[in-house]
């Protein structure tokens, strides 16, 4: 090959070569970081960790174990503000309120600042009802274990009353969301779902968990609709969502003591009732340092 044409081909050759490594790094995502500095936790009591040892904030029910301390200490946050409390609604986090000694709490908010690189939250639980939903299907299950009492009352008349409250928490959980970012405009912000407290199919296990068989599959559909508003509403406001459901199926409150993430009515492992124990502590923790590593 002459001088010119070897030339010619070198080039084309070149060309070639980085037009392909423009096309692989633009084809290939970017693999995103832990952030590693100021992390800020806000959240209900599925964030704070009821019981869970060690307790370190009796009014709010806080756990040394949660799953915020094991991110930020697997992350090695440069400073970590978890500001969750047992009870907490969207209403909190935005205003404040008071924990369960009576103790007033400022709103969770309040601890995002500008320097802030992440920030998780994990809401809507308790602003649809779930502790007084959880009591009334247990009661009205003792009339009608096989049946569907507690469905029954939740549709009477033909609107979906649980429903509904998902749909009214939406634009509570956006506000929440975009209180964030005006605080911490350059903070990764991540919303978490809810664990499996029900088995993902069939009927539950009625006395262990009291939901009355067919009310199992209507609390797990209700449970998915939470956590699929949670991920449209993060989608839409510029947050990430952190599906920590998938991975707690089979680990549900029916399965025993040593595998559940949450426990039921008479707790085997230290938990509120109906609340994760340390292992589904650890297990959403897990969960959220993989969707932070995605």
């Amino acid at each position: 090959m002459n001088r010119p044409l070897l030339r010619a081909a070198l080039r084309l050759t070149a060309l070639a070569a980085a037009t392909a490594g423009v096309l692989l790094a633009a084809a290939a995502p970017a693999a995103a970081a832990v952030p590693t500095g100021r992390y800020v936790a806000l959240g209900d009591s599925y964030t704070s960790g009821p019981l869970v040892p060690t307790q370190v904030d009796l009014n709010c029910l806080r756990s040394s174990r949660n799953y915020p301390s094991l991110v930020a200490a697997s992350a090695g946050s440069s400073s970590f503000v978890d500001v969750s409390c047992s009870g907490a609604t969207t209403d909190d986090i935005l205003y404040g309120g008071s924990g369960q000694l009576g103790i007033a709490t400022p709103p969770q908010i309040n601890a995002v600042t500008s320097n802030t690189a992440l920030v998780t939250v994990q809401i809507g639980g308790n602003d649809i009802g779930f502790a007084g939903i959880i009591g009334d299907c247990a009661q009205a299950s003792l009339s009608s274990p096989l049946g569907s009492p507690c469905r029954d009352r939740y549709t009477a008349g033909g609107t979906d009353q649980l429903q509904a409250r998902i749909a009214a928490t939406a634009p509570k959980v956006t506000a929440v969301l975009q209180a964030a970012r005006r605080a911490a405009p350059g903070a990764r912000v991540v919303v978490l779902g809810y664990p499996a407290i029900v088995p993902d199919s069939g009927y539950g296990c009625w006395p262990v968990v009291p939901v009355a068989y067919q009310d199992v599959p209507y609390l797990r559909t209700i449970e998915k609709s939470l956590n699929s508003m949670l991920a449209r509403t993060a989608a839409a406001n510029g947050a990430t969502y952190s599906d920590v459901y998938t991975p707690s199926i089979g680990r549900d409150a029916c399965k025993g003591s040593g595998t559940r993430w949450v426990e039921g009515l008479v707790p085997q492992n230290a938990a509120a009732p109906f609340h994760p124990n340390a292992r589904g502590e650890q297990g959403m923790a897990t969960a959220l340092l993989a969707t932070l590593n995605n």
